[in-house]
């Protein structure tokens, strides 16, 4: 994923300079390179009669990390688990530290979540309140609440951002917004289902940009696989399995020949065709 220079540099002068840093994405600084951010051990999810997972054991330790696969293959059912949306049926999954059954609660905190449509994560009317919410929930007082949501978005070029209607902004707009408030309250970890996918090309590069700057670890979603091109790791999950597991370079090449070869045979098929 490109970075956006003067995005890193800005970031880089707020921590030189000692500034609040609970108004500013909370980086994993604490926890090793080395040492896994999250773990599923044993988890299984059914959803009436199918299964979505069954005995799926994952270590997350890489900083950036793709999701890749179909529709329906569990990409968003596994965000859902690191942030305790959905429930593990059977087995445990652990988010910094966090047990997402035992420690539901807490996990706002520190896991961010991103939905694919934002209409179904915006729910207040103005910006402002929308990214100062979360803080609010966690206890800030409202006027510095605010006051942290209006420098937040000044640090991300949206300066008088604060008053303006939802409504009015532009899908890709609305989805800076959804990620400010993901952000505002400070997580370590950020997770992305399909962040991009009702965006336009320039859009989607300057919204990649700006993720890449941030001083968070990524779980991302997303059928852009070229985005991928930046990410420590990828995961390829097909049927509610693991298919492959490893760098972008390797994993995703493999995901694209195999949607290939299922849609040429989608295709013959249609066609009443055999291939040879």
């Amino acid at each position: 994923m490109a970075l956006l220079p003067q995005c890193a540099n800005r970031l880089s002068e707020e921590r030189d300079r000692g500034e609040d840093m609970s108004e500013m994405p909370a980086a994993a600084d604490m926890r090793p390179a080395t040492a896994p951010f999250a773990r599923l051990a044993g988890v299984e999810v059914t959803r009436g009669a199918r299964t979505v997972f069954s005995n799926l054991n994952l270590t997350l330790t890489e900083r950036r990390i793709g999701l890749v696969g179909d529709n329906g293959s569990g990409k968003s059912t596994l965000l859902r688990l690191l942030n305790g949306l959905i429930l593990p049926d059977a087995g445990t999954v652990t988010v910094e530290g966090l047990d997402t059954r035992r420690d539901r609660r807490k996990l706002p905190a520190t896991v961010g979540f991103v939905f694919q449509n934002v209409d179904h994560q915006i729910i207040f009317p103005s910006v402002r309140e929308e990214i100062a919410f979360g803080p609010i929930q966690q206890g800030t007082p409202k006027a510095e609440a605010n006051a942290a949501a209006d420098r937040l978005l000044a640090r991300h070029g949206c300066a008088g951002w604060g008053d303006r209607a939802v409504s009015d902004l532009s899908e890709g707009q609305k989805q800076l917004v959804c990620i400010l408030s993901a952000l505002a309250a400070g997580p370590s970890v950020l997770l992305l289902d399909e962040p991009f996918s009702s965006l336009d090309l320039t859009t989607r590069l300057t919204l990649a940009s700006r993720l890449g700057a941030l001083d968070v670890t990524l779980v991302m979603a997303s059928h852009d696989v070229d985005l991928f091109a930046g990410f420590d790791r990828v995961i390829w999950l097909k049927g509610g399995e693991v298919a492959a597991d490893g760098a972008p370079d390797e994993i995703v090449p493999l995901y694209e020949a195999d949607a290939r070869a299922r849609a040429e045979i989608a295709v013959a098929r249609s066609l009443g065709r055999t291939l040879p």
